[in-house]
């Protein structure tokens, strides 16, 4: 039997091991998928662990896709990034970023084309990281907003594709009101802690697509002020499969069923 993983802390929400396991069940493979909770300060002996016991592969969450650069080499696109969340053990340990492929298939999955369109993006990490490059080669119109400013100004001096604007979390408001795709792609609203959000419906406008990228619970508080506001939503669900598609491909050459895996992360989550 393969094993495979997910690092992070917290890292009982996760949903990623019911979500591979049932992709390895419908192929008839041998593997198993866990959930194990690390630390940064434990990242480094967690990856050489795992890859001396003869891992197939990992997955890493918060807070460990930053820290991960310095431990595992880097394709060029994790590298660009500077955040990743897949590691293979094929050659060595290499590290992947998929986060920003699952989150631009998750927006053309229900119709959005993000294309010169402006985006708002709330959050500065490492997934942060991942969906602003990504959306930056589509030539999007991208403002970045983070608690801490200068965070957010670091990741739009790092994007060379386009122009991106930064801004703080006091003119929300503004901001949102002025955007066509607002991305929430902090940990805002992410169980265990309480629901909460950044925004509310009287900051939104009816022409808004909004994507939420916490899936657990999968209609957070943001994606319900949203409809409220009449606007589009897109909850994290479809992230995480798109993402987990592309990193179960990377270890085992093989693209696995998306629909298998969104019914069994759904069902888990009603």
């Amino acid at each position: 039997m393969k094993l495979f993983g997910v690092l992070g802390d917290p890292i009982s929400h996760s949903l990623s091991p019911v979500m591979h396991n049932a992709a390895f069940k419908s192929l008839g493979m041998d593997c198993e998928y866990h959930a194990f909770r690390v630390g940064t300060s434990d990242l480094y002996n967690a990856v050489h662990g795992a890859h001396a016991l003869g891992f197939g592969g990992l997955n890493l969450t918060i807070p460990l896709k930053e820290k991960a650069l310095e431990i595992v080499r880097p394709v060029p696109l994790a590298k660009e990034i500077g955040a990743v969340n897949t590691v293979d053990f094929k050659e060595g340990i290499t590290g992947y970023n998929t986060d920003g492929l699952g989150a631009k298939m998750a927006l053309e999955g229900s119709g959005v084309n993000t294309r010169r369109k402006k985006v708002l993006l709330l959050g500065a990490g490492g997934a942060a990281r991942a969906i602003a490059f990504t959306l930056a080669k589509d030539r999007v119109d991208l403002t970045i907003a983070n608690r801490t400013v200068d965070r957010a100004e670091k990741l739009a001096y790092d994007i060379k594709t386009c122009s991106v604007m930064t801004g703080g979390f006091e003119n929300l408001k503004e901001l949102v009101m002025d955007c066509d795709i607002l991305i929430n792609s902090t940990s805002t609203g992410m169980f265990p802690n309480a629901p909460e959000t950044l925004v509310t419906s009287d900051m939104m406008h009816s022409g808004l697509t909004v994507f939420d990228i916490v899936y657990n619970p999968m209609n957070t508080l943001l994606l319900q002020e949203a409809r409220k506001a009449g606007a589009r939503t897109i909850d994290g669900v479809m992230m995480l499969v798109y993402q987990g598609a592309e990193a179960f491909k990377i270890w085992t050459d093989i693209y696995p069923p998306v629909d298998v895996m969104e019914k069994a992360v759904r069902e888990e989550l009603s």
